[in-house]
């Protein structure tokens, strides 16, 4: 039996707790999550690693996974844009059963390694391209399939499971092992197996965004303002950055488009904001290598 299929043997009365001491074995069982992506961080340093030049030429991020592990690639796919500036058609996932499989199960979409094989095949991968294949069991064969088509065009492959051994880490150019072991409640891996995902996935896809220069300190300074919210976060962050007021951030930023790191550069170099710019295209977006140029 699967590890993640395993009934633990810590709450086998869990059904008759008092609610304080439910929330408790819950919250308590996700420090192993958080421990099983530490124990794999050798690992989604190396994905990054390799990830990167490929990326860095114009490639995508490409997710690919069934029930929970596939809702959680789309939701990091959907995040990156608003939060790092990534174009959106350089972040696509593919779900076994279609859109629709968001909200709702799709009976036997997730068995059908072929469908895998085809959704990603459409996509047209190119060497360039990452494809972030997720399998809680770690041998779904939609996920399967998608790793032979990608693999097939030359992009760079990394599986995520949460069993040793399981057959996506194995076929995957990369393997990312996130053993969290038997669920409280015994194969429910929407839980701490889900948990270990996401957070595999921020620090994979968010380490990779530092390395492109969408990050100034610890500061997103590519961060796109689509609402109030966000309007008033690109103001902070280039005061922070900066040190100026606010009225000089917000004169800035209107000169530079809404962008928070031309913002800083314009800001910090005491220069036009066409100065600026033409500094951060030659520095491939750095605000750092743009001030010290």
């Amino acid at each position: 039996m699967l590890k993640t299929e395993t009934p633990s043997t810590r709450h086998l009365d869990l059904d008759l707790y008092e609610l304080p001491q439910l929330i408790e074995a819950f919250v308590d069982d996700q420090l192993e999550a958080v421990q099983a992506v530490r124990a794999a961080a050798p690992a989604l340093a190396e994905a990054v690693a390799r990830a990167l030049p490929g990326i860095q030429a114009g490639g995508r991020l490409l997710y690919a996974g069934a029930g929970t592990s596939g809702r959680l690639g789309v939701l990091d796919s959907v995040e990156l844009p608003p939060t790092f500036g990534w174009p959106r058609d350089r972040a696509v996932a593919v779900l076994a059963g279609g859109a629709q499989a968001m909200y709702a199960a799709v009976e036997g979409a997730e068995d059908n390694r072929a469908l895998g094989a085809s959704d990603i095949a459409a996509l047209n991968p190119t060497p360039n391209d990452v494809l972030l294949a997720l399998a809680a069991s770690g041998g779904t064969p939609y996920v399967l399939g998608a790793i032979e088509a990608a693999k097939a065009a030359g992009a760079l492959t990394v599986g995520f499971a949460n069993n040793p051994d399981a057959p996506v880490t194995a076929a995957a150019d990369i393997g990312i092992t996130l053993d969290t072991g038997s669920e409280v409640i015994s194969g429910s891996t929407r839980l701490k197996a889900g948990s270990a995902q996401k957070m595999a996935l921020n620090t994979f896809s968010s380490s990779l965004m530092v390395k492109l220069h969408k990050v100034y300190g610890n500061l997103m300074v590519d961060v796109q303002a689509t609402n109030a919210k966000l309007v008033r976060r690109t103001v902070a962050l280039t005061m922070r950055a900066t040190g100026c007021d606010e009225a000089t951030a917000r004169a800035t930023l209107d000169q530079c488009g809404q962008s928070v790191k031309w913002a800083v550069v314009t800001i910090k170099l005491g220069s036009t904001a066409a100065e600026a710019k033409a500094r951060l295209d030659a520095a491939h977006g750095s605000v750092r290598a743009a001030l010290a140029a």
